[in-house]
């Protein structure tokens, strides 16, 4: 049997195989509610359920925390009925599912959210374009950490079976972890454990408002691969932090990058990062990256640079990836 194929059981982690759909933003949120259009892109991709896990892309915490328009919202109980319908869709169809929470921070477009952004310090964000942000105060992390929390409690509420809190992609918790946009002198700047600080009471926080038996994954941006940007070898000991706090599993992506790596186009261009932080933790691990072909992903599996393969663009544009994946790996 193909190792893409096998199950997983880690922990709070039980999947039926080692496909994931990754989150990617498809901006056909209505008022950042589920509308027919966002119910059918999901309804079709988890069609025959050959992705053991389906993550849904990133969801504001905020309304100050949207990103863009067209992205989806978790940010109030009312919009709980319609997460609940995208959930059992994707339930119906045999996969277990996610839901990514976020929150934008600097890069914030004023057009968008109608105020100017806030960061863990006021510099420009390689990441994202947009007027220098203001830099957070005490009050202001708490708060956001307290939205992190609620927003976590809707997305079990919506019957999902796990959530993701997003720190990649050069978003607010990203900002924090990489040194090229956290300045601060305080307990949340300089050294890398005070960097993660509000990684970690994130993570309490969603802890205490989900349980014990609630999985909770972190998509970590893990290199930056940018002079000064966070290493893979500092996301290694930051996983290992947020292993201890109770993060299930770890989604490697990119930092300031972005969903890119500069320095290769090859299936998997995250893997390299992910083989480090992988090293440091038992939790589960998933990387993403240029995946195209069942080759590649059982490829990397067998490489032991991961635990699950996330393969998003190739399965966007063929909703039949998975179980042609399947199928040629097995050689029916």
């Amino acid at each position: 049997m193909p190792l893409l194929n096998t199950p997983l059981e880690a922990g709070r982690v039980k999947l039926k195989n080692r496909l994931v759909f990754p989150p990617m933003a498809t901006a056909k949120s209505e008022r950042g509610e589920v509308g027919p259009d966002l119910l059918r892109y999901y309804d079709e991709k988890s069609k025959g359920g050959h992705f053991g896990l389906v993550i849904i892309e990133h969801s504001y915490i905020a309304p100050e925390g949207r990103a863009s328009a067209g992205q989806l919202s978790v940010a109030e109980d009312r919009l709980v009925d319609g997460l609940k319908t995208l959930a059992e869709a994707i339930h119906a169809n045999g996969s277990k599912t996610a839901m990514q929470i976020n929150h934008c921070g600097g890069g914030i477009s004023p057009e968008v959210t109608g105020i100017d952004g806030f960061a863990p310090s006021s510099v420009s964000n390689p990441a994202r374009e947009g007027p220098l942000p203001i830099a957070l105060d005490q009050d202001g992390i708490r708060k956001i950490i307290q939205q992190f929390s609620l927003a976590a409690l809707r997305v079990k509420a919506a019957g999902f079976d796990a959530v993701e809190i997003h720190s990649a992609h050069g978003y607010l918790l990203n900002q924090f972890l990489s040194p090229l946009t956290n300045q601060r002198a305080d307990e949340y700047g300089g050294s890398l454990q005070n960097r993660i600080r509000i990684h970690l009471e994130v993570v309490k926080a969603v802890r205490d408002a989900v349980g014990e038996a609630y999985p909770v994954f972190l998509r970590l941006g893990a290199a930056d691969y940018m002079e000064g940007g966070q290493t893979p070898e500092e996301s290694a000991s930051a996983a290992r932090e947020l292993e201890r706090a109770g993060v299930d599993l770890i989604d490697i992506s990119g930092g300031m990058c972005r969903y890119f790596n500069p320095f290769t186009k090859a299936p998997g261009y995250f893997a390299a990062a992910s083989r480090v932080v992988k090293g440091a933790v038992s939790v589960p691990v998933l990387v993403t990256g240029g995946i195209t072909r069942p080759e590649e992903a059982e490829e990397i599996l067998r490489k032991g640079d991961t635990d699950l393969v996330g393969v998003g663009r190739a399965a966007a544009k063929d909703s039949d990836w998975g179980r042609k994946a399947m199928e040629a790996l097995s050689g029916k």
